[in-house]
């Protein structure tokens, strides 16, 4: 007799099933906004539905659809399922590190940041992939809407939090390891005209503060804490807090800046 088969296990999604009922209590706590809900959220299968759905909704435009957009997107994650881990680990960082947001759902339906990361993950793909018009056209439709300015060919890990976002800039050979926070009006650029690798290495778990530009290619180590409006031009050491006009080191940087998002230090000697 042939043994029985087992039924196959069911996968957990948890911030999927924690993003779907929180859309089911705002269908109930605001009804007026329903049918945006049901046609953004509960209309769909999988949170990858939805968050390419709602990047081709910013998007749309008379020149390149949204609907064109869409295809291409599930195109890039028939090619490369990991991006909707990618999804999920950034909703997850504005939900742990952001304490305007309380829920998961508003990442994925309001955040301009959020929005701008996953185009940005598009227009990545479509770069590795020879069809760099097209990564193009996406970063300067970004530009329009979001006013964030990701080079399609900079590369950005996962968990990553653009808070607020309007202003940002990443140049061409940027990189962003994971677990990075940063927020608006940061310029990761180069120094000048240079070409080939110019523009900076951001290490895992680095929390970049308001206004502050980064330039040229000089690593900010795991870790690190950059001030609200320094200019850095140096290397950061892992782990050390820099800040000023140009950046000095003026401490550490405490445990987990990028989740800790704690931009208050200790009045420094300017004579360091």
């Amino acid at each position: 007799m042939a043994a029985k088969s087992l039924p196959a296990l069911r996968v957990i999604d948890p911030v999927w099933t924690q993003i779907r009922a929180e859309s089911e209590r705002l269908v109930d706590s605001e009804p007026a906004l329903a049918s945006f809900v049901y046609a953004s959220v509960l209309s769909h299968a999988r949170l990858e539905d939805v968050v390419i759905n709602r990047v081709a909704a910013h998007l749309d435009h008379g020149d390149v659809s949204g609907e064109l957009i869409r295809r291409v997107y599930e195109q890039a994650l028939d090619d490369d399922p990991a991006i909707g881990d990618d999804f999920r680990a950034d909703i997850q960082a504005v939900f742990d590190r952001d304490p305007a947001c309380d829920r998961m759902i508003p990442p994925v339906l309001y955040f301009k940041g959020f929005a701008a990361l996953q185009t940005h993950r598009l227009a990545h793909w479509l770069w590795t992939h020879d069809r760099r018009d097209f990564a193009c056209y996406l970063q300067a439709r970004s530009s329009i809407v979001f006013a964030v300015d990701i080079h399609p060919a900079a590369r950005i890990g996962r968990g990553v939090m653009l808070d607020h976002a309007t202003g940002f800039v990443a140049g061409e050979t940027t990189v962003i390891e994971d677990d990075v926070s940063i927020l608006q009006g940061v310029t990761l650029g180069g120094t000048g005209k240079d070409c080939g690798d110019r523009h900076p290495k951001i290490r895992r778990g680095v929390m970049i503060g308001a206004g502050a530009s980064v330039l040229g290619n000089i690593e900010v180590g795991a870790g690190a804490r950059i001030a609200a409006g320094s200019v850095v031009l140096r290397e950061v050491p892992a782990g050390k807090t820099v800040a000023g006009v140009p950046a000095k080191i003026v401490g550490d940087a405490g445990t987990q800046p990028a989740y800790a998002m704690d931009q208050v230090f200790d009045v420094f000697d300017p004579g360091i």
